[in-house]
């Protein structure tokens, strides 16, 4: 029984590993990319009202044109060191399908680089790292350009809960 659970995880897994448009941005010198559907803008630092008794990667919320998004630090969020901010960092705002619906969380990233159209030829599963290490939040990595694109499934950056506490702080 369990051993038919993973085969369904994985052809899960694979199913959502498709040619696509991604968003790449850096992460402490490293290459990311997330699905170009689910980013609805970029936007430039901003002055960011935090929220108490929220966990230390939720950097608070901010208001975007009349809409409060609260706001991740993808750094502090992949225990990352944290560095301040410079004129390249920026917010990603993506939209997360969770119970509730969909919400739109801003991510905090180093700096955006290109939108890239990556085929499928060009993504490879996820590498084993052992069973104790979670690695759902990685759709795949893309060879391009001579290097690796880690490319993260948005919405298993976040667990459940925390979705929940996103969006209880922006209420």
């Amino acid at each position: 029984m369990e051993q038919s659970a993973q085969t369904m995880d994985q052809a899960i897994k694979t199913a959502r590993i498709k040619t696509g448009k991604y968003l790449t941005f850096t992460l402490d010198d490293e290459e990311y990319g997330i699905g170009i559907l689910k980013v609805k803008e970029i936007i430039g630092m901003m002055p960011i009202t935090s929220v108490p008794r929220t966990p230390e990667f939720v950097k608070g919320v901010i208001n975007l044109r009349g809409k409060v998004i609260p706001v991740m630090d993808l750094r502090i969020k992949f225990d990352m060191t944290a560095i301040p901010y410079t004129e390249r960092t920026c917010i990603i705002v993506v939209e997360i399908d969770s119970e509730e619906g969909t919400v739109l969380i801003g991510i905090v990233v180093d700096s955006v680089s290109e939108v890239l159209n990556i085929q499928e030829n060009e993504i490879e599963e996820t590498p084993a790292f052992g069973t104790r290490l979670n690695t759902e939040y990685i759709l795949g990595m893309a060879k391009t350009g001579g290097g690796v694109k880690i490319l993260l499934y948005i919405e298993k950056v976040l667990s459940a809960q925390e979705i929940i506490s996103l969006e209880k702080a922006a209420d």
